[in-house]
This record gives C-alpha cells, sequence and structure tokens, in this order.
C-alpha cells in the first residue's frame, strides 16, 4: 500500500490562522463562552454577491478550501470528503423559525438548500467543477477523522492520487443556547489563556474550517506523513492508556518513539480526566500540547488539532502558547493526536515527519 502525505494545509479559526506567513505569532486571548472565527477577507476568495448569500459554514469551508488548494498548487482534485457534526446549522434555525413564524406558509426554500450537512463539500466541489466523489461524514465529535480515514484508505489503495478534506463547523445562536441550557457550554466567560484552571463543567465553544490537500505523492512541501488513524465510539476511562499502548503497538512503535502528545483539553472538569490520564500517566516524560484554549470546542475542533501538529513538523518549532508541559523537545519526528468529547468517539491520529 502506498503512503499518505499532507501536502497542504489552511485553516480559518478564532486566531489569525489563515496567514500562513505567521504561526501563532499574535494570541487572541479570548474571554467568553462562545468564541467566533477571525474572518478573512472573504472578497478575496468569492465574488461579493455570491458571498451574500452563503452561509457564514458556507464560506469558511469554499475559503479554506481554496486556501489549501492554492498552497497545493493544484487546481483539482480527485475527490472531496469533509466532516460536520452540525453542519449549515444557522440555515437549519432560520428555516425552522421560518416555519413557526410563518405558520408553515410562504417558506422561501433557500436556507432549507443550504442546511443540508453535505452543502460545504457539495459547493466546494461546484466552484471547482469536481465531479469526483464527494462524501460528508456526519459522526458528532468523529467526523473530521472518519472523513480522514476515509481518504487514508483510498490514497493507500491508489484509487485516488489528490484528495482535499475538511472539517467545518459553525455556531448558531439557538443551538448555543441549548447547549447552555444543558451545561455543555461553561456557565461564566472564561479567558482561554486561563481554560485549565477554570475547574467547572462545560466548555467554551467554538466554530472553525480547516482543509487539507492529502495525496499519495510526496512533494517537496508536504507537511507530514499520515501513518495511522484509530477511532473508538466508547473508551472508558481505564482503558484510555492501554488503547494508546496497543495504538503505537500496531504501528511497531513503543511510548519514548512520541516526540510530541496533541492533546484535546477543553476544560470541561468532568471530562479532562481521560486527557490527564494519558498526561499523567504513560506520557508523562513526553512533551505535550493542546488547542482548544485557542480554537475552542466543536465537533470538528481536532481538524485544528491535526493543522497544529501539521505545522510543528513541517517548522520544526513548538510555539509557548500551545504548550501544556516544558520539557526539552526540540526535534520532532513522531506525533501522536487524542481526542475525545464529553467521554465518546475518541479517535487517535499519528503523524510521522516526511
Amino acid at each position: 500500500m502506498k503512503k499518505v502525505y499532507i501536502n497542504s494545509i489552511a485553516s480559518i479559526s478564532a486566531q489569525k490562522t489563515f496567514d500562513h506567513t505567521t504561526f501563532l505569532d499574535e494570541i487572541i486571548d479570548h474571554e467568553a463562552q462562545v468564541i467566533n472565527v477571525v474572518n478573512p477577507n472573504y472578497k478575496d476568495y468569492i465574488p461579493p454577491a455570491a458571498a451574500r448569500r452563503m452561509a457564514k459554514g458556507i464560506k469558511m469551508g469554499v475559503v479554506a478550501s481554496k486556501m489549501a488548494l492554492q498552497e497545493s498548487g493544484l487546481d483539482q482534485v480527485d475527490a472531496i470528503i469533509t466532516g460536520t457534526g452540525m453542519g449549515c446549522v444557522r440555515d437549519s434555525e432560520k428555516f425552522v423559525s421560518a416555519i413557526i413564524d410563518n405558520d408553515e406558509q410562504y417558506l422561501t426554500p433557500t436556507s432549507f438548500i443550504q442546511s443540508t450537512h453535505n452543502t460545504v463539500g457539495g459547493q466546494i466541489a461546484l466552484e471547482l467543477q469536481c465531479k469526483g466523489y464527494n462524501f460528508t461524514y456526519v459522526h458528532a465529535s468523529n467526523s473530521f477523522e472518519s472523513a480522514l480515514l476515509d481518504a487514508k484508505l483510498q490514497l493507500e489503495l491508489n484509487e485516488e492520487n489528490n484528495i482535499l478534506i475538511g472539517g467545518v463547523d459553525e455556531l448558531g445562536d439557538h443551538t448555543v443556547t441549548i447547549h447552555k441550557l444543558i451545561n455543555h457550554i461553561k456557565p461564566e466567560a472564561v479567558k482561554t489563556s486561563e481554560l485549565l484552571e477554570s475547574k467547572t463543567e462545560g466548555a467554551v465553544f467554538g466554530e472553525g474550517a480547516n482543509f487539507f490537500v492529502l495525496s499519495n505523492k510526496k512533494q517537496t512541501h508536504s507537511y507530514a506523513e499520515i501513518e495511522a488513524v484509530k477511532l473508538f465510539n466508547t473508551l472508558s476511562e481505564n482503558n484510555v492508556s492501554q488503547a494508546a499502548t496497543q495504538f503505537l503497538k500496531d504501528n511497531n512503535l513503543e511510548i519514548d518513539d512520541v516526540d510530541l502528545l496533541v492533546l484535546g483539553n477543553n476544560g470541561d472538569v468532568n471530562f479532562d480526566a481521560y486527557y490527564h490520564t494519558l498526561s499523567t500517566g504513560i506520557f508523562n516524560k513526553t512533551q505535550q500540547v493542546y488547542y482548544k484554549h485557542l480554537s475552542g470546542e466543536f465537533n470538528t475542533a481536532s481538524s485544528f488539532g491535526l493543522w497544529l501538529a501539521s505545522k510543528i513538523l513541517k517548522t520544526q518549532t513548538l510555539p509557548e502558547v500551545v504548550k501544556l508541559n516544558h520539557l526539552p523537545t526540540s526535534n520532532f519526528k513522531t506525533i501522536l493526536l487524542y481526542n475525545q468529547y464529553r467521554g465518546e468517539n475518541h479517535s487517535f491520529t499519528l503523524l510521522k515527519q516526511c
């Protein structure tokens, strides 16, 4: 089977990550329960008339995909695979609200048409005129990893050569209100730099779009090699270390072979224990980083984690703002990513330096 490489990356997040010339040099320290993305200049990528008709999630996805394609040097890809937990939730809210407000009459179809989960993938295909494989995974907080795994399998088997993948989720007012009511969002505004010290339940929610061009052909500008991806729907806290050890063993690695551990801590006092099991246990002598204080928590936030790990591998630099511990590590060859949300949908992703 062929090897799979990340040939380009793009990120629109709550930080200025759309600027490729910097790597988390200037950090925005949000103080909120919910954080929105820092918008790039969408007019540089989408005609203003078209942008006005697009929901925020579609704009983020289309622009991030164009950024990734530009960096890859490609005009076309063989397939488009997206992951999203909530899809275009703002248009879903608009359509349902219109049904209620107008007593189910005189409804315009635009919001309904754009509310489906595969709208982003479809819009990207229309922009590129790509008639290849187009699939959207809606697997809660494993949505992006499902897209990643699908692309990896197709490239390994040489079914495709270049695949655009991405994770995208947007915030919706009504959905945010519901998450606050059920304590999935923190009850108080928290400074993102102090997220892990909050000691309260819930997370700081966010939104974003992170896209990658994957290929089975290594380029001089490739970021990383995707060695393996493993998903678990359920995994007990006691079995996390065993699962991580077995995952590494299956890929002929030991704990000491991991140069960097990327964790999805979100400050939820009820569920961060899954990460603490690894950070204070078998990986207590490994350099560790986290990222959801920068991006916020959303179903495809792990795609921001992959963006971070890819940048670290290529630049061989580790921004101070993401460090969970401080160990003398200067050379990064093997990175392990672990993510879960509220004790479910666990994922392990293994990256290696090209």
